[in-house]
């Protein structure tokens, strides 16, 4: 697909959608729209130019002290056309960010939204059941948000069976035994270059029970 094919969605975006801007990115047509017309643009992108399959729904939390803080952002790809395109739309209450759901236009967006609000705290409006989809409900924190240390957080789990008999608390991360230190760069296998936890004591071999 060449590239004036794969560009040719968003100038027909643009000229619809008049407060829509192009965006910046280094793979795929990207456009930012105004939360307002999010719905109205993925509709259109899905019925007028071949965008049927919704790959992806995400968020971007840029940091505490930028604002607009949250961005939400779907990426759609055509199963005609095999192109992508991106589309990303601001939050505009860095406290409660809050996006349209897209379920009613793909069945898909249901456990993308879910994630996205597990772990961004970004909440779809009008999503039949969101609900956390990885952490247990209740869950006060949101891991993949800045201010998530790597290390985790002590947090206390729901039901005591399925935490260590003797500790009521576990760490609760994405990457467990941080701070995380550079391995050393040079000719090496890329797995031994991945970064490494100061303490990997939690992914040693534990001995068998008897």
């Amino acid at each position: 697909m060449s590239d004036t094919v794969a560009a040719e969605p968003v100038a027909d975006l643009l000229a619809k959608f008049s407060e829509a801007t192009p965006r910046e990115s280094l793979d795929h047509p990207a456009v930012n729209v105004p939360m307002k017309d999010a719905v109205a643009v993925l509709q259109w992108l899905r019925d007028e130019q071949s965008y049927d399959f919704l790959v992806d729904v995400t968020g971007i939390d840029w940091s505490e002290t930028t604002s607009p803080r949250f961005t939400a952002v779907w990426h759609l790809f055509s199963t005609t056309k095999h192109t992508y395109i991106r589309i990303a739309a601001d939050c505009t209450d860095d406290a409660n960010p809050s996006a349209p759901t897209a379920t009613g236009l793909f069945p898909a967006a249901d456990w993308h939204e879910r994630e996205t609000f597990d772990l961004m705290g970004i909440t779809f409006e009008g999503h039949p059941d969101l609900r956390r989809i990885l952490m247990w409900d209740g869950y006060p924190h949101h891991p993949l948000r800045k201010e998530f240390p790597l290390a985790g957080i002590e947090t206390e789990l729901p039901d005591i069976e399925v935490a260590d008999e003797t500790q009521a608390k576990v760490i609760s991360a994405p990457m467990m035994g941080g701070p995380f230190v550079a391995s050393n760069k040079g000719e090496m296998n890329l797995t031994d270059a991945e970064p490494r936890a100061k303490d990997e004591s939690w992914n040693e071999a534990k001995p068998k029970p008897e």
